[in-house]
């Protein structure tokens, strides 16, 4: 007599293998067990800096990069980093290419302290940059994979490439960045990096002026005024003014009747989407619990569409054209 296996058992035993593009990862019964525990850790000092570790989650900055010294960032698509928890997932594109890599962080470093994030060989491969060169400006940014993605990290294995990141935001983010710094994207561009966007202005020499003395004017002699007539006040009351007029009545011009924007995006605090408006020449307006970045109002459907042309060029894939609330 054939008895009838239990639902328990063969639930178990298919969580304890699992398949993913095509590489064999063993996992637990109970999830991905080797993320666990999450290690922050205390302050250090590494090349004559000192790093405070923390869970940041919205954590997204632009620095440099270099590749770890033998197998100190771990085996596989992994990285060293000086703060976040260990383990951790981060995104990094090579603000020179575009292209964006997935990378699990596995120990502390760059030890030099020089750098944002030191690269493991298989991670500067798979990002087509050569293990050994030069520093290269990069983007780092923390995420929360899937566990697809995070099996095959664990495993050594690389995770499928991210969409390219496009010029325009590529362009921007290159103007954040300064010289062997690292700089967060969240809240307003540092000093340095907005004056050297713009170039210098030289201020023109105006020559001193030497004022010369002159003879006082002839005063005129004084008139005696007549004296009022009798039927009229010898101060009369001032007349009415004339109602006041705009500006647009003056001058003829019509008002500007824009009835389509580009809605960007919303954002949970004002200072993420301020700094999501600065680029784009947005507007910050609060809409409940969230604030809300828009473009314009336009007065045709040709200048709102140039705008979201604008908008998606900046990687804002979701940005759409409403009409005004």
């Amino acid at each position: 007599m054939k008895l009838p296996a239990d639902r328990n058992i063969v639930k178990a035993a298919a969580l304890c293998a699992l398949v993913v593009g095509g590489v064999a990862v063993a996992a637990p019964p109970n999830g991905p067990a080797a993320d666990y525990p999450v290690v922050v850790g205390a302050p250090y000092q590494a090349g004559g800096a000192t790093f405070t570790p923390a869970d940041t989650m919205n954590y997204d900055i632009v620095g440099y990069a270099s590749a770890s010294a033998g197998d100190s960032a771990g085996e596989g698509v992994s990285a060293a980093h000086h703060t976040l928890p260990v383990p951790s997932y981060v995104e990094v594109t090579d603000l020179a290419s575009g292209r964006t890599i997935l990378v699990r962080i596995t120990s502390r470093g760059p030890m030099d302290g020089a750098n944002a994030i030191a690269l493991s060989p298989a991670a500067m491969a798979q990002l087509g940059l050569v293990a050994g060169g030069p520093q290269v400006a990069v983007r780092v940014r923390r995420v929360n994979p899937p566990e697809a993605e995070r099996a095959l990290l664990r495993a050594g294995a690389a995770a499928p490439e991210r969409m390219p990141t496009p010029a325009p935001l590529l362009a921007v983010l290159k103007r954040r960045l300064l010289p062997g710094e690292t700089v967060s994207l969240y809240g307003p561009a540092p000093k340095a990096a907005a004056q050297a966007v713009l170039p210098p202005v030289a201020k023109p020499v105006v020559a001193p002026v030497v004022a010369k003395e002159k003879a006082p004017a002839p005063q005129p002699a004084a008139v005696p005024s007549p004296p009022p007539h009798r039927d009229v006040p010898a101060n009369p009351p001032p007349k009415p003014a004339p109602p006041a007029q705009n500006a647009a009545q003056k001058t003829g011009e019509k008002p500007a009747q824009g009835t389509l924007v580009v809605q960007v995006g919303a954002f949970s605090t004002e200072a993420h989407a301020r700094a999501a408006a600065r680029p784009i020449s947005g507007s910050v307006s609060a809409s409940g619990k969230f604030w809300r970045v828009r473009m314009g109002p336009f007065a045709t459907r040709g200048e709102a569409e140039a705008a979201l042309g604008k908008a998606r060029a900046a990687g804002y894939s979701e940005a759409r054209i409403q009409r005004v609330d």
